[in-house]
């Protein structure tokens, strides 16, 4: 891109060299998009996108009103592009509510695949009802698709979890040596069984127990029989109750899967995202009317990508994606053809590298630093 002679790098907006990782580029999509797949193509780990979700509204900084078909148009060549830029294991994730959903759900697969559809995520966007409304739609969706679905499903991450999950799930009710534990399933669905899996355990005080009705045994028995001497198998304190397998939390790779359903105690709603914006201008008349919660981009960012990996946003909108992507130590690339790219995105980083407390701030200690550098596209 530092090669392209129809990008400018200013200054007086960047905060470091034209040289950075983090880049701010103003410009349409169309025409920017295709110049930066030299070097980009194949690097990026998520690509998260707002679209305008032509509703009919009308905002300071973007008209939300189009015909369907030049919208399905604009975000078809979009994703085209956009499945270049992502690794093999890459993914990309879509914001978008009722108006143009089903619409994007078949121009996506064509995009990318049926088989590379990864889920819906429903985001409780709002807690207040609204009641002038037909219905009170508090929730918009997140699309997920990815480059290629057995890779992504090998490098998702899990959601963190606190330590009051983990002491309610691991205990040690026998003092093993070897420290807390849970217990899970003996038996799995027999569906797939093999005849060794069919046969009748032993308790130490001599109990029996059969698989299930439909079940079988998850080990065959003469493995079953060396589990059981290993004290790695549960019958219950008075070793009457069915086997279960004991899951040690020395050896858990702690985490939970990723549930469809975002509540906005987790994930931030529109108004909490909108009083953040405001904070960070507030003398500015016109800050952006329909801004993302950080604490909704992290955990997207988190599950798709590491850090030092590349995050992309090419509907830019308020920059909720670069400051969460800046904050978590990703790199960015972040496209928007409206004014606030130069009027609030570029200084709402600035206000990042500072050390602003808004957002993910205060969750992860976030306490300033970095660089990016502010493209504009010239035609």
């Amino acid at each position: 891109m530092r090669s392209q002679k129809k990008f400018c790098y200013y200054r007086d907006l960047s905060i470091g060299r034209r040289d950075c990782e983090n880049v701010l580029i103003k410009g349409d999509n169309k025409f920017v998009l295709p110049l930066l797949k030299d070097e980009y193509a194949g690097r990026i780990k998520c690509v998260y996108i707002d679209p305008p979700y032509n509703n009919g509204d009308a905002y300071h900084y973007y008209n939300d009103r189009q015909d369907s078909n030049s919208w399905h148009s604009m975000i078809e060549t979009t994703l085209k592009h956009l499945r270049d830029f992502l690794t093999e294991d890459g993914s990309l994730w879509i914001s978008i509510d009722d108006t143009e959903m089903a619409y994007l759900k078949v121009i996506a697969d064509r995009i990318f695949g049926r088989i590379n559809f990864a889920g819906t995520m429903v985001w409780r966007h709002r807690k207040t009802r609204e009641n002038r409304a037909l219905f009170s739609h508090n929730h918009e969706y997140i699309l997920v698709y990815a480059k290629d679905i057995l890779r992504f499903k090998k490098v998702r991450k899990l959601l963190p979890v606190d330590e009051a999950f983990v002491n309610d799930k691991y205990k040690n009710p026998d003092n093993d040596p070897r420290g807390a534990w849970q217990s899970v399933s003996a038996s799995v669905q027999a569906g797939h069984g093999v005849p060794s899996q069919f046969y009748t355990v032993i308790s130490p005080i001599g109990k029996r127990f059969d698989p299930p009705k439909g079940r079988c045994w998850v080990y065959n028995e003469v493995r079953m029989k060396k589990e059981i001497a290993e004290n790695n198998i549960w019958f219950g304190k008075e070793g009457c109750n069915a086997p279960r397998i004991k899951k040690f939390l020395k050896d858990a790779k702690l985490g939970l899967t990723p549930e469809t359903l975002w509540a906005d105690d987790g994930c931030g709603t529109t108004d909490g995202a909108k009083k953040h914006l405001l904070s960070l201008f507030p003398t500015i008349k016109h800050v952006f009317e329909t801004p993302k919660p950080e604490e909704l981009i992290a955990r997207i960012i988190e599950i798709a990508s590491d850090e030092g990996d590349y995050v992309l946003d090419c509907f830019v909108g308020s920059g909720s994606t670069l400051s969460a992507a800046h904050k978590l130590h990703r790199h960015y690339i972040g496209i928007e053809v409206g004014n606030q790219m130069g009027d609030l995105v570029a200084h709402r980083i600035a206000a990042v590298i500072n050390g602003e407390q808004g957002g993910i701030s205060p969750n992860i200690g976030w306490s300033g630093g970095g660089n990016f550098a502010f493209y504009n596209y010239k035609g």
